[in-house]
């Protein structure tokens, strides 16, 4: 394809399908992979969600709406917190799950975690007011974040969270100063980066050295912190984190991270005598967005991950062999050499399947873009304001008509937001009925991640509201933004 000094939007041969998006033998198939259980279509061609037709949603709530699959969502939840970890009782004792916030947070949502039995991460002082306001305990919360401020640490130790992920050397020192100051012993894990290239968008890709997070292994910088940490009385350490990215399909960039993780383990031990009690090895299963992705599900995932885990942490094991040989006697680390128990944090995988967003179309276009290719622009009345990861990251999703049965032929669809930009695409490449026309609704899969947690009010727009269904009756959980919101934050001097 020639290259256009305007981008690759307008490039030579654009407004052909790209090769991954098949030709639908269906244009209104919904592909389960893409959707919550409880979705389906109904005789009329409307699409349901628990019983219930988004017509109706659309017509009590209006659009855009974040709809989400209530009994879906503590599915996923389960699943990780049941089939994920069942394969880890026998590796090291078993493994905790803790739901990711970032990926999309509300009280509601929280208390769903809660009850399904999972932990909560956040990363900020407002993620943790949720959490708090959802009566969520503080032994089961994890505190992130590069730059903490000593308003949020404090808020943290005094709710007693279980764990602060430390980020760097300058927050361990501040980590235990607040500590001292409400005089508590902070519980904390040093962030390694591994130096891990995920496979995935180099904005969410976490464990390579070139970026904020963490403490470098291959530098030596994390044994440092392991030291600073150490030394501190107001801090105990818990254990080493790592994370390597988001969006990923197959476990061999955890593989790698998990036996440069348990070295340092065994490393700490012998240089300290310190046997770390947790290892955490964070999240970024990634979901299938479009027909092309073909995600584990938490029962497959966990078994690999298992096998993983117990391969590495044989590591360990000689370990506690060498040493028993050595006969140290009162020489603690000689006394037994313990594997650390696993924690894992899965958001999107939970949230973002559970969740489309609903537009109605505002206007349909039909451009030529080459010789013999045009495409159908439609435009919905969202965009980048209530999903901007495919203008952040170049994210593809699909979508589906979603109000009507159609007949007619499939063409090849970019869905467009309302926004003043150029890049305000919601919908890359899609094939959808050539008859879709204004006034009708449409459904985006797979936005209950990382969609409404960075939603934005450009152009003044307010943010759409989260609908939760259950059992044939639909019920707010976040209300939709107003412009009487928008203007009560203008000060009019």
């Amino acid at each position: 394809m020639r290259a256009h000094e305007a981008g690759i939007l307008h490039a030579e041969g654009s407004g052909a399908a790209p090769q991954w998006l098949p030709y639908p033998r269906d244009v209104m198939e919904l592909l389960p992979q893409l959707y919550a259980k409880g979705v389906s279509r109904d005789e009329e061609g409307v699409v349901t969600v628990a019983g219930v037709p988004v017509t109706d949603i659309a017509r009590e709530f209006g659009t855009a709406a974040y709809v989400v699959d209530e009994d879906d969502f503590r599915a996923r939840a389960r699943a990780f917190q049941e089939d994920f970890t069942r394969p880890f009782v026998a590796v090291c004792g078993g493994a905790d799950v803790y739901y990711a916030g970032k990926a999309f947070l509300c009280t509601a949502v929280a208390r769903w975690v809660l009850e399904e039995g999972l932990s909560l991460d956040v990363c900020s002082g407002g993620e943790l007011a949720v959490a708090r306001r959802a009566g969520f305990p503080g032994e089961r919360i994890a505190l992130h974040g590069n730059n903490k401020s000593i308003p949020e640490l404090r808020a943290a130790l005094e709710h007693g969270v279980g764990r602060i992920v430390v980020d760097s050397l300058v927050e361990i020192e501040r980590v235990a100063e607040v500590a001292r100051e409400l005089g508590v012993v902070a519980p904390v894990m040093v962030r390694v980066t591994v130096g891990v290239e995920a496979h995935t968008h180099e904005f969410i890709a976490t464990a390579h050295e070139d970026q904020k997070f963490g403490f470098s292994l291959a530098s030596g910088a994390a044994m440092e912190a392991v030291e600073a940490v150490l030394g501190q009385e107001s801090l105990t350490l818990l254990g080493l984190h790592s994370h390597i990215g988001s969006q990923i399909f197959d476990v061999s960039g955890f593989e790698i991270a998990a036996r440069r993780l348990v070295g340092l383990h065994v490393e700490v031990a012998r240089r300290h005598g310190v046997h770390l009690p947790e290892m955490d090895l964070g999240g970024g299963y990634g979901i299938a967005y479009t027909s092309e992705h073909d995600p584990m599900t938490p029962a497959h995932l966990g078994a690999d991950m298992a096998a993983v885990l117990d391969r590495e942490l044989k590591q360990l094991d000689d370990l506690a062999d060498e040493l028993a040989g050595d006969q140290l006697g009162d020489d603690p680390v000689a006394t037994a050499a313990p594997r650390p128990r696993i924690s894992i944090e899965p958001g999107r995988a939970i949230a973002g399947p559970s969740t489309f967003t609903l537009y109605e179309i505002g206007t349909v276009k039909r451009v030529q873009v080459g010789p013999q290719a045009e495409r159908m622009y439609v435009s919905v009345d969202g965009g980048m304001s209530d999903n901007v990861r495919t203008a952040l990251y170049g994210a593809d999703y699909s979508c589906t008509l979603a109000s009507r049965r159609s007949d007619a032929e499939p063409a090849v669809t970019r869905v467009v937001g309302r926004h003043c930009e150029s890049g305000d695409i919601v919908v890359m490449d899609e094939y959808l009925p050539a008859d879709v026309e204004p006034g009708d609704l449409i459904a985006v899969p797979g936005t209950g991640a990382y969609c409404r947690s960075m939603a934005s009010q450009y152009n003044h727009t307010p943010r759409p509201p989260v609908i939760a269904v259950r059992d044939g009756h639909a019920r707010v959980i976040v209300r939709r933004e107003t412009i009487e919101d928008i203007l009560a934050l203008d000060v009019d001097e």
